[in-house]
């Protein structure tokens, strides 16, 4: 990925982005065509462009292995290399029921809760292999997550591998189910995390949101011999009521989502916001069908107050949503002590 400085027609200007997968290598005064709709709309991509192609190319052919394509059937396409291609030792008549081999995989809906769930599970299990599975429900080039580059140079993540129409991990993957499998077979995991890359897509309503897949991810893993985790996402600073307290997001992910059972990882909270959380819990019957498990989790602060990497979930750190990144080093210490691991943060 590089960063370029596009001048318009009109002598506007604006930074833009140029994916070199998708578009090759760009140079001064190349005339490009560009995607402007993010900043035209104020979503979050930073208040940059997207090249969408170059005009001083013709063609362009990635020259990538494999021939499982990635945004199949768009002009966009490009051809990768997928990790279940390699899988040669796994025979297609197994039962892979059991391939993950109780494998704690922890399920989220936000790209802000890997780098709590990381810095909390690397505390609890220092010698535990944690790799972060990234789904196509946010963002989809990898590169763009400047938490999972951090947590991947400095040894928090063992690998990344990027699913669905995800692209640009250390291992690429066809969806999630073969995504754990590699993730287990060839990283070598001890533990998973599945969630989505930067950015999230939410209508408001009860199911129109990108983070129902949790509730997908909690199925695979069980489906194939693993232990799911699950994250609440907890928020007490969110003007949205819908995501006060519990958020709806994590109601409808792991009520009409998930048909498996997961542990729901819940951060000791004292007082009216613990109160509140629970009480929620019950009032979705969470609690019937899922495990809920309460971890002491507050040593997170520390942890991110250390660390180089300033994490935010919707701008605010965790001076401001504390309960936030608990619950998601809650499950971090959870999939830890499955994995053999007996620390806390």
């Amino acid at each position: 990925m590089s960063e370029v400085d596009l001048e318009f027609e009109d002598g506007a200007t604006g930074p833009a982005v140029a994916l070199e997968e998708m578009v090759g290598a760009i140079a001064e005064g190349n005339h490009v065509i560009a995607n402007i709709t993010a900043v035209e709309l104020g979503l979050g991509s930073g208040g940059y462009h997207f090249v969408l192609w170059n005009l001083s190319r013709n063609s362009l052919d990635t020259g990538g292995e494999g021939h499982i394509m990635k945004l199949r059937y768009t002009p966009l396409q490009f051809n990768v290399k997928a990790a279940e291609e390699v899988l040669g030792d796994l025979d297609e008549d197994e039962d892979l029921s059991g391939v993950l081999g109780g494998m704690p995989v922890i399920a989220g809906s936000l790209h802000s809760q890997l780098l709590p769930v990381a810095l909390a599970f690397r505390a609890a299990w220092p010698q535990g292999k944690l790799v972060y599975v990234m789904t196509d429900g946010g963002a989809l080039p990898a590169v763009f997550s400047n938490t999972a580059r951090f947590l991947r140079e400095n040894g928090y993540l063992e690998s990344v591998i990027t699913c669905g129409n995800a692209f640009g991990g250390d291992l690429e993957a066809v969806g999630i189910h073969g995504a754990l499998v590699v993730a287990r077979c060839l990283a070598r995991a001890d533990a998973v995390v599945a969630l989505m890359g930067p950015g999230i897509v939410g209508t408001g309503s009860n199911l129109g949101f990108s983070g129902m897949e949790q509730g997908i991810i909690i199925n695979a893993a069980e489906s194939l011999g693993g232990a799911p985790v699950a994250i609440a996402r907890i928020t007490f600073a969110d003007a949205r009521d819908r995501h006060r307290g519990l958020s709806h997001h994590t109601v409808s992910a792991l009520k009409y989502g998930a048909r498996a059972a997961a542990t729901i990882a819940l951060p000791l909270m004292q007082g009216a916001r613990g109160d509140l959380a629970r009480e929620q819990l019950a009032q979705a019957e969470l609690g019937s069908a899922h495990e809920v498990r309460e971890i002491d989790a507050t040593g997170i602060g520390k942890l991110m107050e250390e660390c180089e990497l300033k994490g935010t979930v919707m701008g605010r750190g965790f001076d401001r949503e504390p309960e936030f990144f608990m619950a998601a080093a809650a499950a971090g210490i959870i999939a830890a002590r499955i994995g053999g691991g007996n620390g806390g943060v």
